[in-house]
């Protein structure tokens, strides 16, 4: 039971004899009875024996002896009290804590009699988060904060998962720490880390938090070199300015090029969250398409801001916004921010419940692109889409009306406004011998108005100027059988399936195009009613599509492949370029085949065949084979539809991409990829390309144990852009837990 020493001091004058003062070490604990409340400071305490030298007014505490005063706890073999200093001394398995739960051990330690401050020899502090400091002397003050003399830090694991004792992959080593448990903090006088024990980087003047919460300071630095830059150092600041706010500002200083500044600002609330970056430097550039010998570099401002948040009005309304927005067209690449070749930027309000879906948006888009003008590329405002679906059944089937509105404005090009107004009706129903069959109505009312069509260089895409209508009524029959059985070892399913869709007459060519060009026949499209994409496009004529579905289940082993055509009775080729694999009666054959085995392999193959060739007009294979930490992806595409020139976004291309990593053991790996460009005159008759082309590649080295991570990645890239020009980049990588990563 534990006892107050300041009882025991009371009574030690009325005992009659010593054997009253000591007990024996065969004895029980010391038991003393409690008062009813005791006076906060007094120091509680238990122990195996207690001795009492009444000349020179010590008490001897031995045997798994614990002091308790006001939250600081200390456990020892042996304490010591002068009550005339006041100093308590303790020997022997020391183990002191604070209230807030930091543990310190040590071979001795003299304290007060508050247990707050003191001084221990061979220190070693357990943090609340699970660091730790070690010290061969230690001064703890009264406020609980700690001085250190030849000092360790690390966050690092000290002992092995069977519990032997381990070297930390990191520590930082100091000539003096200081912490301060109430700011949770962590200073250094004289600093540097050490990595597998080898003396890294010198850091004078270091300061980190040690506890779960954002606290502001300097984050890891990070260090790359590339053949434009030169070698770069990144210095991040971290601010904490709010419990639901905080922002980061970085500075990148090159050996080549200016400055860079960059910053992060972040915010969370009840209703949403949202974040602002920018990058800003006065630096030369290169304008984009320049030819020839580089001409002289222009001096100038750069920079880029990107925003992105939503917010939640309540339990239907949301508001999302996004914007992006660079300098030139360079900027990006060139300080290795993003690859995009475009910016989006939109904002859209939202509205949605168990039946209906309202949005209120707006676009805008800035090229990248070399030779893509700027004034051409569209800004839509406002975009508009209204979608309801009946609760109830209308003659036994689903309804859902939609309403949509668009208009796309050009500085100089095309102008078109569109409005539509549809409805669709399916009826699902399945027979008593198995078959599911679906009967499909649907109608749609079109509005158009476009002027400046003479500025579209696609005339498949212009349309006529002015106003514009068309009707649209579909009809359509959609049957499926599956036939199910055990076959492989497993289950399989065949499901044969076959489509009728009807749709009169319409006048397609009339009406602007903005929103329907990538056409192309896959096995995504091939049983939709219109395999167009966007609303500006729709198939007419009457047309039958055909195919079959197969599965295969096993235990750790699933396969799924479809394959299909269609057959209409017109050709399409008056809206649908040529090799697109819809053009005439007979569409091409498309399939999917999908392969999975346990976790270790992932296949996809998609492809489409000439209908009256056989040959490959689109091949895609994208594969993954090995486990989570040791695998290999490999991604392959051609595409040789013989599309003609000048239709967008349709072009032949074939590339290979190959990516993988090897887990060498428990923490370290190698990783690496590659994109090659495999496109020659047999996919595009306009290139003069050789048929391998390196596009970008990449190998690199990491070390990851969950306390240290740290890689060396070199990627080399082969195009020129401007003054993004190719090269080497080498990115090292440091992250150490709780320094800022």
């Amino acid at each position: 039971m534990k006892s107050s020493i300041a009882l025991i001091a009371l009574a030690l004058p009325l005992a009659n004899s010593p054997n009253a003062l000591a007990q024996s070490d065969m004895d029980a604990k010391t038991s003393v009875a409690e008062p009813a409340a005791v006076p906060s400071d007094d120091i509680e305490f238990s122990a195996d024996t207690i001795d009492y030298d009444f000349e020179n007014d010590i008490v001897t505490a031995k045997g798994d002896v614990l002091l308790n005063r006001d939250g600081y706890k200390l456990r020892s073999d042996t304490v010591t009290w002068n009550r005339k200093t006041g100093v308590v001394e303790a020997t022997g398995n020391i183990r002191s804590t604070s209230p807030d739960g930091d543990t310190a051990y040590g071979d001795s330690i003299v304290l007060t009699d508050s247990l707050r401050d003191g001084i221990v020899d061979n220190l070693l502090l357990v943090l609340e988060d699970g660091s730790r400091l070690a010290a061969r002397k230690g001064e703890r003050f009264a406020d609980g904060s700690l001085s250190l003399d030849n000092a360790a830090y690390t966050a690092c694991a000290v002992t092995t998962d069977d519990g032997c004792p381990k070297n930390p992959s990191w520590e930082i080593k100091a000539v003096k720490v200081r912490y301060d448990p109430v700011k949770k903090r962590v200073s250094y006088d004289g600093a540097r880390i050490e990595i597998f024990g080898l003396p890294v980087i010198p850091l004078p003047g270091l300061s980190h938090p040690i506890s779960d919460e954002n606290r502001s300071g300097i984050l890891v630095p990070n260090l790359r070199f590339d053949s434009t830059n030169g070698v770069a150092v990144s210095l991040p600041y971290y601010f904490n300015l709010a419990p639901n706010q905080d922002a980061t500002i970085t500075t990148q200083v090159f050996t080549e090029v200016a400055p860079l500044i960059s910053g992060t600002f972040r915010n969370l609330d009840e209703k949403g969250a949202f974040q602002m970056t920018g990058y800003a430097t006065y630096s030369s550039r290169i304008p984009t398409g320049a030819a020839g010998p580089l001409p002289d570099a222009e001096k100038d401002f750069r920079g880029y801001f990107a925003t992105s948040g939503r917010f939640i009005l309540n339990e239907n309304w949301t508001i999302s916004q996004s914007a992006r927005l660079v300098s030139d067209r360079t900027f990006l690449r060139r300080y290795d921010i993003s690859d995009d070749d475009s910016l989006r930027s939109t904002i859209n309000v939202e509205r949605i419940d168990d039946s209906s879906y309202f949005s209120l948006a707006g676009w805008a888009f800035q090229t990248l692109r070399a030779g893509d003008p700027q004034n051409q590329v569209p800004v839509a405002l406002p975009v508009l889409d209204y979608r309801k679906r009946f609760v109830e059944p209308i003659w036994g089937g689903n309804t859902e009306i939609q309403l949509n509105s668009l208009a796309i404005e050009r500085a100089e090009g095309q102008d078109t406004q569109r409005a539509f107004a549809s409805a669709r009706w399916d009826l699902r129903r399945l027979t008593s011998m198995g078959q599911e069959i679906t009967l499909t109505g649907f109608a749609r009312g079109d509005v158009y108005n476009s002027d400046d069509n003479a500025l579209n260089e696609a005339g498949i895409y212009s349309g006529e100027s002015g106003w514009q209508t068309r009707g649209i009524v579909t009809a359509a029959l959609d049957i499926k059988w599956p036939f199910i059985g055990e076959a492989f070892g497993g289950t399989q399913t065949v499901t044969p399936r076959f489509q009728v869709v009807a749709t009169p007459a319409i006048s397609n060519l009339d009406l602007p195009n903005e929103d329907s060009r990538s056409v192309d026949l896959e096995d995504t499209n091939l049983f939709a009613l219109n395999r167009f994409p966007g609303y500006d496009r729709y198939e007419d004529n009457v047309r039958a599509t055909y195919g079959v579905e197969w599965n295969l289940s096993r235990p750790n082993l699933s396969i799924n492949a479809i394959v299909g055509q269609s057959y209409r009775l017109a050709n399409n080729s008056n809206i649908v370029p040529e090799g697109t694999g819809l053009s005439e009666r007979f569409s091409d054959i498309v399939g999917r085949t999908e392969i999975r085995f346990k976790d270790v392999v992932k296949l996809t193959h998609r492809y489409r065949l000439d209908k009256d060739s056989a040959a490959v007009r689109r091949n895609e294979i994208d594969a993954t084979v090995g486990s989570k930490n040791t695998y290999m992806q490999i991604g392959y595409l051609r595409l040789n539809r013989n599309i003609g020139a000048g239709v967008e976004d349709l072009s032949d291309r074939e590339e290979v991409r190959i990516g993988g990593r090897y887990q060498i053991d428990r923490y370290w790996s190698v990783f690496g990829s590659a994109i090659v460009d495999l496109t020659d005159a047999r996919e595009d008759p306009t290139s003069s390309a050789d048929g391998f082309e390196p596009v970008r590649h990449r190998v690199g080295v990491a070390y990851d144990d969950g306390c240290l991570s740290l890689g060396v990645t070199w990627r080399y890239d082969y195009d020129d852009t401007g003054d993004d020009q190719r090269g080497s980049t080498f990115l090292f990588r440091l992250a150490l837990r709780n320094l800022g990563v």
